[in-house]
C-alpha cells in the first residue's frame, strides 16, 4: 500500500493536486480488514524503536551517516535562536520551521503540514480553487504592484499585508511590469488547502515573506454553453465528479452537438483520476499518462469505459496557466491525434507529490514521481505545446477573442468533414 499520490503546481503559485486513489479521502488508507492504516503501514516499513521515535524507519534514516559535527551545529543553531533572537521564540515553532526548511531546501514542492493544513486535505480531492484574500494593481508611477484590496479574515490580512503595500514576489516568480492582472490572480490562486509564499513591503521598508494558506474559495463549477451546435465546456479545475457533471450538462442540451471545445485556461489541475475519466469520454483503451518514480515507470494510466464522445471533433483551449492534470488531458488527446490544442504553451508542471501522515494529525507532502506523456515525453518544465498558437490578448473589451478563434477553427473542421 502506498501513500496518497497528488499532483501539484506550486512553483507558479498553484498547488494543483491529483489523487491516484479512487477514494475521496487522501488521509486515511484502509487495510484489507477495513481498518485504517497507520503512517508506518503506509510507508511499508516497520518502526525502528531507536530513541522511542516511531518515525525512524529501519533502513530509511540511518543516523550514523550524519556527521556528529552537523548534529552539533544544528543544536547550536537552535540554541542560538532561543537565546539571542530579538523576540522570544516558541520551541515548537522553531522545529516546525526547521522541518519546513529541510523540505523546501531540497524540494520546492515539499511542505510540512501542520494540523490546520492537514485538515484541509479534503479540499485536495474535491479540487476546490481558492485564493489568499488580496488583490493588486500595477502602478506605473510607483513602478510596483500595489495591494489595493485585502479581504477581512483572510490569510493575507492575518499576515499583516495592508492596502498600499508593494508586492515583490509570488512563489518563485518575481513581479514586474510585464505581468498582467490575470497573471497576479493566477499566481495567488490555487487548489484550496495549499499555500504560497508572498514577498511584500511597505514603501521604503524592508521586504517580508509570508506563507499564505489558500482558503478564500473561488468559483470552480463547470459551465457548458452551446454556439452553432458546438458545446463549449469550461473546466476551472478537475474534481472527483467532473466527468459525470460534463455528461449531465451535455444531456440537457436539446440541439445536436457537432463538436466540443474544452476550455482549460487558468485550470491549475486537480484530481488526476478526473482528468483520466474526462479523456475516457473521447478515447477507447488509450494511455493517458505514465507515472515515473526514481526507479522507473511506476504506473500507466489508461482510459476506461465507453467513450460516448468518441466520434466528436475536439478542440482544447489552454494558456500558460493550464497546469498539472489539465496538461495530462491535453497531452493525451494531442498524442493520440484526438484533439487540436490551441492557445499558449501550458505551464509545464509534472511533479507528483505524496501526502504521508506522520502523527498528531500532521503530514508531509513530498515529490515522489513525475508524470509523462503517453509516449514517455516530459511535461515538467516543458509544457504542452499547442498545435495552433494564439497571440496574447491585450484587452478583454472586444470579448473572448481566443474562444471565438477556437470556435472559428471548429467551424472549419465541421465544414471539411461535410
Amino acid at each position: 500500500m502506498k501513500p496518497t499520490i497528488l499532483i501539484t503546481a506550486v512553483a507558479m503559485g498553484f498547488a494543483m493536486t491529483a489523487s491516484a486513489n479512487t477514494a475521496s479521502s487522501p488521509v486515511i488508507l484502509p487495510t484489507a480488514s477495513g481498518e485504517p492504516e497507520s503512517s508506518l503501514q503506509v510507508l511499508d516499513a516497520e518502526p525502528n524503536q531507536l530513541y522511542g521515535i516511531s518515525g525512524l524507519h529501519a533502513g530509511r534514516v540511518p543516523l550514523n551517516t550524519i556527521s556528529p559535527l552537523t548534529l552539533k551545529t544544528f543544536v547550536q543553531a537552535v540554541d542560538l535562536m532561543r537565546r539571542e533572537y530579538v523576540e522570544p521564540v516558541d520551541d515548537e515553532l522553531l522545529f516546525q520551521q526547521a522541518m519546513r526548511g529541510m523540505l523546501t531546501g531540497i524540494d520546492r514542492n515539499a511542505e510540512f503540514l501542520d494540523e490546520t493544513a492537514f485538515a484541509n486535505l479534503n479540499s485536495f480531492t474535491t479540487g476546490n480553487v481558492a485564493g489568499v484574500g488580496l488583490k493588486a494593481t500595477y502602478k506605473p508611477s510607483e513602478a510596483h504592484w500595489v495591494v489595493d484590496e485585502v479581504a477581512a479574515d483572510s490569510p493575507a490580512k492575518a499576515a499583516g499585508i495592508a492596502v498600499g503595500d508593494y508586492l515583490h514576489q509570488i512563489g518563485d516568480i518575481k513581479l514586474n511590469q510585464s505581468q498582467s492582472d490575470n497573471d497576479i490572480i493566477q499566481l495567488l490562486n490555487g487548489i484550496a488547502g495549499t499555500s504560497v509564499d508572498v514577498t511584500y513591503s511597505r514603501a521604503g521598508r524592508s521586504k517580508q515573506t509570508s506563507n499564505l494558506l489558500r482558503n478564500q474559495m473561488q468559483k470552480s463549477t463547470i459551465e457548458v454553453l452551446t454556439q452553432n451546435n458546438i458545446a463549449i465546456i469550461k473546466l476551472p479545475v478537475f474534481q472527483n465528479n467532473t466527468r459525470q457533471e460534463i455528461v449531465d450538462r451535455l444531456q440537457l442540451i436539446s440541439t445536436p452537438i457537432q463538436g466540443v471545445v474544452i476550455d482549460l485556461r487558468n485550470n491549475p489541475g486537480g484530481v488526476l483520476d478526473a482528468a483520466v475519466e474526462v479523456a475516457s469520454l473521447f478515447m477507447r483503451k488509450k494511455v493517458v499518462t505514465q507515472v515515473q518514480n526514481r526507479t522507473g515507470i511506476e504506473r500507466v494510466l489508461e482510459t476506461q469505459g465507453s467513450p460516448i464522445l468518441e466520434s466528436m471533433p475536439v478542440i482544447i483551449l489552454q494558456n500558460r496557466y493550464s497546469a498539472s492534470a489539465a496538461e495530462v488531458l491535453s497531452s493525451s488527446l494531442q498524442t493520440h491525434g484526438r484533439a487540436l490544442i490551441v492557445g499558449e504553451t501550458s505551464y509545464g508542471k509534472g511533479s507528483v507529490q505524496s501526502i504521508v501522515p506522520i502523527g498528531r494529525n500532521q503530514g508531509i507532502k513530498l515529490t515522489t514521481a513525475r508524470y509523462l506523456t503517453p509516449k514517455g515525453g516530459k511535461i515538467d518544465k516543458i509544457g504542452v505545446v499547442p498545435d495552433v498558437s494564439f497571440e496574447p490578448v491585450i484587452s478583454d473589451e472586444a470579448g473572448d477573442e481566443w474562444l471565438q478563434l477556437s470556435l472559428n477553427l471548429m467551424e472549419q473542421a465541421k465544414a471539411s468533414n461535410q
